[in-house]
C-alpha cells in the first residue's frame, strides 16, 4: 500500500511537472501576451466628421451629440433619448458591464433642400452624396485610450495612445440661396400643373461650378442620422414618385426636345451644310417617299408655319421643318445625316459621364444608328424626339460650352477642402474637358439666335426678356409614350455678354402643351440677379 502511495504521488509530481513545463515554457510566451491584453483594454476616443459649407460659408450640415449603449464591447442601443440616458447613468447597477459611449449624428440644415446633393451618412456606414464622395476627406481619425487594469479588472491607471483628429470639411460652389429659390419655385410648379418631377441645375461657365441641383420630389436626409423606422423606409422605396432617385443627374435622363437644335445649327455651320445668312423655305410639313412603301409619302409637320428661315429665327422660334432639313437633308439640301448628329453630340459631352464629384451619375443614351434607322428618323432625331435621352446634368454642361465660346468643363460641387482652423487643405481647380473645336463666328450665331428668342415677342422665352439682365434661352418639349404628355425643357445662360450662369429647367409630365419651366427660371435668374 505505501508503495502505491508513492507511485501515486510520483505520477501526480510528473503530471504537474509537465504541465508547468508546458505553461511556462511552451506556452509562456501566448499567455504572457494574452495576461498582457487582459491588463489593457484599448477604447476609441471620438473625433468629429467634418462638415460642409456653401460658398458663402453658410454651414449645410452639423454634428449633433448622440450617446451609444455599450455593453460587453457591443452596441446594445444606439442614440439614447433623454430619459433612457437619465435612467442608466442614475442606476448603472441594472446594467452590467455596459457603460455610455459619446458619438455623434448628422444634422442636415433644411433637410429635403439639400438632399440629392450632400447626402446621407448613417452610422452603420451607408452613404450617399457628397457624404459618400468625399468620405475619405471627412471623415475623422478615432484616437485610442489605454486603460490599465489589474488581474481582478480593477482600474490602475490610463493614458492617451493617440489623439483623435476631426475630419476635414467642404466648400462648396453651391449658392444655398440659389437653391432654395429655385427648390421652392419647381416644387410650387410641378404641384400646380399637376406633373410628375422635376430637375434643376445652375453652372458657372467660367469654371464649371455648380450653383444649384435640385431634385423634387426629395426626401429628409435628416431620417438616415437616426433609426429609420422599416415603415419609413418602405414609403420611400415605393413611393412611385420616386423621391430617393437624383432626377438632376442620374438614370438615362430625358429626350431633350429642341433644347438640341442648338448643337444641331452649330453642327450645320461647321459642316458646310448652311452658312449664317442661308435662308431655307420651312413649310408647314416636309413630305419624303416612304422607303418601304414606293407609292406613298411620309410627312414631317412643324408645329406652326414659319416660311423662309435663316438659322437664328430658327433658332428663336424652334422651327422644326429648318431642322428637318439641316439633319437630314431635303431636296437640294443635303443635310447632316444622323452619323454626323451623333458625332457632334459626343462632341458636346451628350451619352457619358460629365464626371461629376458625385456618385451615380448616368450616362444618357445615344441612339444605335442600325441597319433599320430611316430618313424619318433622322429628322425625329434633328429635333430630339426618338431613341436617345441625357441627365439635365449632361445639358447644363454642353450649353457652359455655348455660353463661355468653347469650353466643357467638369461639373465641380466641392470649390475646396479645408481644416478646422479653415486652412484650405485642397483648392479644387476648374478642369477644362476639352474645347469644342468650333469658329468663334458660327458660336455667335447660335448665341445670336438664342438671344433673340427672348427678345421676340411671339416666343415663350420672351417672359425672360425683362430680367435685371440680358438672357439667352432655348426651351424644348419632348414627347413621352403618354398621349398629350411632354417633358419640358429649357436651359438659360446670362448675362448675354458675359455670361455668369447657365440654368437648366426639366419638368416631366406635363400635360399639353405649357412652357411650364419658364416661370421656375425666371423666378431663379430675377431672384439671381437681384440680390446683393
Amino acid at each position: 500500500i505505501i508503495f502505491g502511495v508513492w507511485v501515486a504521488i510520483l505520477i501526480l509530481f510528473f503530471v504537474f511537472a509537465g504541465r508547468t513545463f508546458q505553461l511556462q515554457v511552451i506556452e509562456g510566451k501566448t499567455y504572457s501576451e494574452l495576461s498582457e491584453k487582459n491588463k489593457f483594454v484599448i477604447k476609441a476616443i471620438q473625433a468629429e466628421r467634418g462638415v460642409i459649407y456653401d460658398k458663402y460659408f453658410n454651414q449645410l450640415v452639423f454634428n449633433k451629440p448622440s450617446f451609444n449603449l455599450i455593453c460587453s464591447g457591443e452596441l446594445a442601443i444606439e442614440n439614447l433619448d433623454h430619459q433612457t440616458l437619465l435612467k442608466i447613468k442614475t442606476s448603472p447597477e441594472d446594467y452590467p458591464n455596459c457603460e455610455i459611449q459619446d458619438n455623434t449624428i448628422r444634422e442636415y440644415a433644411s433637410g429635403s433642400l439639400f438632399a440629392h446633393l450632400i447626402g446621407y451618412q448613417r452610422q452603420t456606414g451607408q452613404s450617399s452624396g457628397l457624404e459618400k464622395y468625399y468620405d475619405e476627406a471627412i471623415k475623422p481619425k478615432m484616437g485610442e485610450l489605454q486603460i490599465k487594469r489589474d488581474a481582478r479588472g480593477n482600474f490602475i491607471s490610463e493614458e492617451i495612445a493617440s489623439l483623435p483628429q476631426s475630419g476635414d470639411s467642404l466648400v462648396l460652389w453651391l449658392d444655398s440661396g440659389l437653391q432654395k429659390k429655385i427648390a421652392a419655385s419647381l416644387e410650387a410648379t410641378v404641384k400646380r400643373i399637376g406633373a410628375k418631377g422635376g430637375a434643376v441645375v445652375a453652372m458657372d461657365p467660367k469654371t464649371g461650378g455648380v450653383l444649384a441641383l435640385v431634385s423634387w420630389p426629395s426626401f429628409d436626409n435628416n431620417l438616415f442620422s437616426g433609426d429609420i423606422s422599416q415603415k419609413q423606409w418602405e414609403n420611400l422605396i415605393n413611393d412611385p414618385d420616386k423621391p430617393l432617385f437624383n432626377r438632376a443627374i442620374s438614370g438615362i435622363g430625358y429626350p431633350s426636345g429642341s433644347t438640341i437644335k442648338p448643337i444641331i445649327g452649330l453642327a450645320a455651320l461647321e459642316e458646310g451644310i448652311i452658312a449664317p445668312e442661308t435662308k431655307i423655305y420651312s413649310p408647314l410639313e416636309i413630305c419624303v417617299r416612304n422607303p418601304w412603301y414606293p407609292d406613298r409619302e411620309d410627312c414631317y409637320a412643324d408645329w406652326a408655319y414659319h416660311g423662309t428661315s435663316d438659322l437664328r429665327r430658327a433658332i428663336a422660334e424652334s422651327v422644326n421643318t429648318f431642322f428637318y432639313q439641316v439633319g437630314g437633308g431635303y431636296e437640294d439640301l443635303k443635310g447632316l445625316g444622323a452619323k454626323k448628329i451623333k458625332k457632334w453630340l459626343e462632341i458636346f459631352g451628350w451619352g457619358s459621364k460629365t464626371g461629376i464629384d458625385l456618385p451615380g451619375e448616368g450616362d444618357g443614351i445615344l441612339p444605335d444608328l442600325t441597319k433599320e434607322w430611316r430618313l424619318g428618323d433622322t429628322y425625329h432625331f434633328s429635333i430630339g424626339q426618338g431613341p436617345f435621352s441625357i441627365p439635365p446634368l449632361q445639358e447644363a454642361a454642353a450649353y457652359v460650352a455655348i455660353a463661355n465660346g468653347g469650353k466643357i468643363f467638369q461639373p465641380l460641387v466641392v470649390k475646396k477642402i479645408i481644416d478646422q482652423e479653415r486652412k484650405i487643405i485642397e483648392e479644387m481647380k476648374p478642369v477644362i474637358l476639352k474645347e469644342i473645336p468650333v469658329s468663334k463666328s458660327n458660336l455667335e450665331v447660335i448665341r445670336q439666335g438664342m438671344r433673340q428668342a427672348v427678345t421676340t415677342p411671339e416666343s415663350p422665352s420672351h417672359i425672360l426678356n425683362d430680367l435685371p439682365v440680358a438672357a439667352s434661352a432655348k426651351t424644348g418639349t419632348a414627347q413621352t409614350n403618354k398621349e398629350d404628355v411632354y417633358h419640358n425643357w429649357v436651359t438659360v445662360f446670362a448675362p448675354y455678354d458675359d455670361p455668369q450662369i447657365v440654368l437648366t429647367v426639366v419638368i416631366e409630365d406635363v400635360k399639353g402643351f405649357q412652357a411650364a419651366v419658364l416661370p421656375v427660371a425666371r423666378e431663379a435668374l430675377d431672384w439671381y440677379f437681384s440680390t446683393p
